[in-house]
């Protein structure tokens, strides 16, 4: 059976215009994306989610895909994305908290947002936010940020791009400066996934130039996130253990007395492992 088409609608907040789409029915389930990616990024996720009972929602985060920015050169903020998401949540569900999941950069904003209103979030899975600054070698992944972004100067967005992907598949233990090198693979993209995969490669240069650099380098508000932690599931990668998108959460998990619940695949499980992620989120928000 054909899956319905969303709903798609547009949100007018401060600087910019959301692009949102909607399935289903019942309690509202946010997806906050991450990386260059959007709402798309959620298509193998979302019908399964609608069809087992929720309102589901996801967006493209302010300047990428279809949401357009008034200020093209606008600097980024954790803050603002996070009030975007809030936004979101105003106009889907105005009277009661909802569930959200926010992936990659997307946790980032998504822990940002719980704790600033947790009145807002019933349940929060982040899974493997990039928070780099609270590991004790932040000094070094600062430096490491700083030459990613030289080299998107001087050199073009591809070996920034390669540069970066490489960093992040340093392990604990590795430098930033000496990852170790990762085999590539052939990829088939599945039936409709081409104009996805187009919109997510016109997105790396704002994603690298200005989500990275103001999102790896937030702080979160970790006291504040310790008095809600009965909102807050904090998630990993089964496959991407002691890589530097997973550390953060795992850190995190443990400085706050709490377990780390691990998702099929590495950071980016939700596209490669669909069905299981689906499963394992559905009962993470349903216990």
């Amino acid at each position: 059976m054909t899956a319905p088409t969303p709903t798609l609608g547009s949100l007018r907040v401060n600087g910019a215009t959301l692009h949102y789409e909607v399935r289903g029915q019942g309690p509202l389930l946010l997806l906050v994306p991450g990386g260059s990616g959007g709402a798309a990024s959620f298509d193998g996720i979302a019908d399964d989610l609608a069809a087992a009972g929720y309102t589901v929602a996801a967006y493209d985060p302010r300047g990428m895909s279809r949401s357009t920015l008034d200020d093209p050169e606008a600097e980024q903020s954790v803050a603002e994305h996070a009030d975007d998401a809030l936004r979101i949540l105003d106009l889907l569900s105005p009277a009661e908290p909802a569930r959200v999941f926010g992936a990659s950069s997307g946790a980032i904003a998504a822990l940002h947002l719980l704790a600033t209103r947790p009145e807002r979030v019933r349940r929060l899975v982040a899974h493997e936010p990039p928070l780099v600054e609270v590991l004790p070698e932040a000094p070094a992944h600062r430096v490491f940020l700083a030459r990613v972004q030289e080299t998107f100067r001087t050199g073009g967005l591809m070996p920034a791009m390669a540069e970066f992907a490489a960093g992040l598949k340093a392990e604990d233990g590795d430098t930033p400066s000496t990852p170790r090198p990762t085999p590539q693979a052939d990829l088939k993209l599945p039936p409709g996934a081409a104009a996805r995969a187009e919109r997510t490669m016109a997105n790396l240069p704002y994603f690298l130039g200005r989500i990275v650099p103001a999102f790896m380098g937030h702080a979160p508000d970790v006291h504040r996130l310790a008095t809600v932690l009965d909102r807050l599931v904090l998630a990993g990668g089964e496959d991407s253990r002691g890589e530097l998108p997973y550390r953060p959460a795992a850190l995190l998990a443990e400085r706050l007395g709490t377990d780390l619940v691990h998702f099929p695949g590495g950071h980016t499980g939700v596209t490669t492992h669909p069905a299981e992620f689906t499963a394992l989120l559905r009962r993470t928000f349903d216990a």
